[in-house]
């Protein structure tokens, strides 16, 4: 039986592991380890730089065993070879998924519709490196001849947290005489806060939607072209010279006033939350050369070649979907924890959420029937040590199970004294306390009165992976992207759901769009919602003044 037709739960590996979560659920990990004093080395594995201790888990090397057959009953192999042989595996849109085109070097054949993409990926990337070097050098001017130092990018959803998250985190290697700025939300807050202190004669601003009619991104792009035309006198031709698209649509940019040759465009076998490598990333290719960001997109490729061919037993991205598959499915886990110790990945978490969360926040099956097991756990996280002194607490001793992933480097980009060793140490240290905890036996024997033993036990026995590095480079960046977007590839395949497709995004945009008039009109307006919605309206516009 095909496996897209075969339901989950009657898989030979899924009865297995029912079985086998039973036989282990209650093993606590102190127990795993001192029946193995090998177990951190034997349960870790090493590929393209990145170093995953995954030894912190609630898993036996049957545990393993089982969870690589039922990647293999599931058709992951064969899921992964059409991705990358470009079939169309996105189903409900009849589109095939090939952000790995998007870093495959020039030479590489990679087809969709028996056309190699690949000379297309680079021609745009060529134009890019030309547009971006002109910027950063100071060849472009606006159009009073002022040089551009400031560049805001307008975008939502994947057209804004891609680029945030890697401008951030490679903020180190950015050009520092030049100012990014990044738009997203309709609350006009976001626009005005954006460009308070800048001045448009020096802004350059980053249009990126590919219809080009993107309720928010449009609204707060035409926005930025009110507010730079009041700089030039209403002067129209000026738009050219501080505008450019990330789009396909030629008709509206070329309305809007941008010059279609600063019209840079991708795909639609290119998703919003797979797209920061494509033009979308034109920002962060702005903020750190060419050479950077083609360092990240190699970084990208030698994740994706990793995650095509090693063996399941050591493929980072399979590893990391099957655990998150086993809290998720067998031990009811709704939450993970991503925990990047490094201030620059910040944004990191937020970044995973859509990757993950839109991806994989599904209830139909690619057969159209309802899933009877969990999919898209909950992903959340804040960088280290912040978050020890905010939600750490519930993941210690709190009633639900959070697996977490610590993200840590060998090398600070930013050596200052002792602050790298003692960030590093927590990161070692918050793992340690998650597994083992510490009993009542040990609270006792520190002095601890009876009365308050209970409150100083760690029961232990919380897993977590731990993904270190040597250091946060753009190469780096692009294998850990690439990392967690094959891992939440690896778990829609076993849930056997279209990560690709986000179709819950949709009708809350709809509604909005038949809302907007009721509360811009002049008259009160007749409303057909339900009785909550209609008295919000009535509400709302009573605040405004309004009939």
């Amino acid at each position: 039986m095909n496996a897209q037709t075969q339901s989950l739960s009657d898989r030979q590996a899924w009865k297995k592991l029912t079985a086998h979560y039973e036989a282990i659920r209650n093993l606590h990990m102190r127990q795993m380890f001192a029946d193995d004093p090998q177990r951190g080395e034997q349960m870790s594995t090493e590929a393209v730089g990145l170093f995953l201790d995954y030894s912190k888990n609630r898993v036996t090397a049957e545990t393993l065993k089982l969870l690589v057959e039922l990647a293999e009953e599931s058709g992951l192999r064969e899921r992964i070879d059409a991705m990358f042989g470009g079939k169309k595996i996105n189903l409900t849109e009849d589109r095939a998924v090939l952000h790995v085109a998007l870093r495959a070097p020039r030479d590489a054949k990679i087809e969709v519709d028996g056309e190699n993409v690949v000379p297309e990926v680079h021609a745009v990337l060529d134009r890019m490196t030309d547009f971006a070097n002109r910027v950063r050098s100071g060849a472009w001017k606006g159009h009073t001849g002022k040089r551009i130092v400031n560049i805001v990018n307008i975008g939502i959803g994947g057209s804004d947290l891609g680029p945030v998250m890697a401008y951030e985190a490679l903020k180190h290697y950015a050009q520092r005489d030049l100012t990014f700025r990044f738009v997203s939300n309709v609350d006009g807050t976001d626009f005005a806060e954006a460009v308070v202190d800048l001045d448009p004669e020096e802004t350059l601003f980053i249009v990126a939607s590919k219809t080009f009619t993107t309720l928010e991104t449009m609204t707060n792009a035409n926005t930025a072209r009110e507010w730079s035309l009041a700089a030039f006198g209403g002067d129209t031709s000026s738009v050219a010279k501080h505008f450019v698209a990330v789009s396909t649509n030629a008709e509206q940019v070329t309305e809007f006033g941008i010059d279609t040759a600063n019209m840079f465009g991708f795909w639609d076998w290119v998703g919003g939350r797979y797209s920061m490598d494509s033009s979308i990333g034109l920002s962060t290719m702005l903020a750190i050369g060419p050479e950077g960001f083609l360092e990240m997109l190699a970084g990208f490729h030698e994740m994706d070649e990793h995650f095509r061919t090693a063996p399941f037993e050591q493929n980072l991205p399979v590893l990391m979907g099957l655990l998150s598959i086993w809290y998720n499915d067998f031990f009811g886990a709704e939450t993970v924890a991503v925990l990047p110790y490094d201030q620059y990945l910040k944004r990191f978490p937020a970044y995973l959420q859509q990757l993950s969360m839109e991806s994989n926040g599904k209830y139909i099956t690619v057969d159209g029937k309802r899933v009877d097991y969990a999919t898209g756990p909950i992903l959340f996280g804040e960088p280290g040590t912040n978050g020890q002194h905010s939600f750490y607490q519930l993941i210690h001793q709190g009633t639900r199970l959070i697996p977490c992933d610590f993200i840590a480097f060998g090398k600070s980009l930013n050596p200052l004294g002792r602050h790298h060793d003692m960030l590093q140490a927590n990161v070692f240290a918050q793992a340690e306390a998650l597994a083992f905890g510490k009993t009542a036996e040990e609270v006792k024997a520190e002095g601890t009165a009876d009365w308050l033993v209970p409150h100083r036990v760690f029961e232990g026995n919380r897993p977590s992976n731990v993904l270190l590095a040597e250091s946060l480079t753009p190469a780096l960046l692009g294998k850990l992207v690439a990392l967690y977007e094959h891992s939440v590839f690896t778990q829609g395949i076993i849930w056997n759901i279209d990560s690709f497709d986000q179709w819950g995004v949709e009708l809350g945009k709809k509604l909005a769009q038949r809302i907007i008039p009721e509360l811009e009109s002049s008259e009160q307006p007749e409303l057909e919602h339900d009785s909550s919605t209609n008295n919000l309206i009535r509400i709302y516009r009573k605040m405004k003044g309004m009939p």
